[in-house]
């Protein structure tokens, strides 16, 4: 198994990532590595989702046993925070200095966004603790950092970076699910939304339900919104409730 003894507490293979120790010079296997076996995982959940990732099937790519693995990472959890650090890479360019805080944190949940719709694989990671890897933190560092001369204190900057990045999920998560249904069935956005429509229409009625029916009278749900445009809301809205805190704070 991979030694996990050490100062910092983490797994061996993470502290690999962080450059604290050597990597393995030799493998069970001529070429095997910690970079091959992640990057492998991570091809496969790009491929068929990250369900389909398990140390047996990355051993099996990689034509290795199973226990061959373990000398490298020491189970699939850990594996996990390795794919989704391959994955996340370090942020974007920060915006210029003097960038105020809104549009900083909006260029923030853009990039991350940008990110999970690139690989929707890592919306199906558990979040099992707080982020520890050097790509994710690098990323907490940016969003901390956006939050400077805010006057907000450290435990409420971290519950803003918490709040946002939830929200980022949250709406990719949403889409994502929303989007593999339409797959699964063939039908575009559009008529999705008239099917939708349709039968809402047949099902409701003005007495039991008044608001739904000045909804359908109203068209909206007759054409879908350009795109961006739930998230745009949603994150404005999110953003002006932390300018009230903010506000508040001067």
């Amino acid at each position: 198994m991979a030694d996990t003894e050490s100062g910092t507490g983490l797994p061996a293979s993470l502290e690999v990532a962080w450059g604290l120790r050597e990597r393995p010079a030799k493998g069970p296997r001529p070429g095997l590595s910690l970079d091959r076996i992640v990057d492998t995982a991570v091809r496969v959940a790009a491929a068929e989702g990250l369900g389909a990732v398990s140390m047996g099937r990355v051993a099996k790519e990689l034509g290795v046993s199973p226990m061959s693995l373990y000398r490298y990472v020491d189970a699939k959890d850990e594996l996990y925070v390795l794919m989704q650090e391959a994955a996340v890479g370090a942020p974007p360019e920060a915006p210029a200095a003097g960038t105020g805080w809104r549009e900083y944190l909006a260029w923030w949940a853009r990039a991350q966004r940008a990110v999970f719709r690139q690989n929707l694989w890592l919306l199906r990671i558990p979040t099992s603790g707080p982020p520890i890897g050097p790509n994710s933190l690098a990323w907490m560092e940016a969003a901390l950092a956006g939050l400077d001369g805010t006057g907000l204190r450290e435990e409420e900057k971290l519950s803003v970076l918490m709040l946002v990045g939830g929200y980022v999920r949250n709406e990719s998560v949403l889409m994502s699910d929303l989007e593999a249904g339409m797959r699964a069935s063939g039908v575009g956005p559009d008529e999705s939304l008239r099917r939708y429509a349709a039968a809402l229409g047949a099902l409701t009625d003005a007495e039991r339900h008044p608001a739904i029916t000045r909804l359908l009278a109203s068209g909206v749900l007759e054409y879908g919104d350009e795109a961006d445009t739930e998230f745009d809301f949603g994150l404005d809205r999110v953003l002006d409730g932390i300018e009230v805190l903010i506000e508040s704070r001067r």
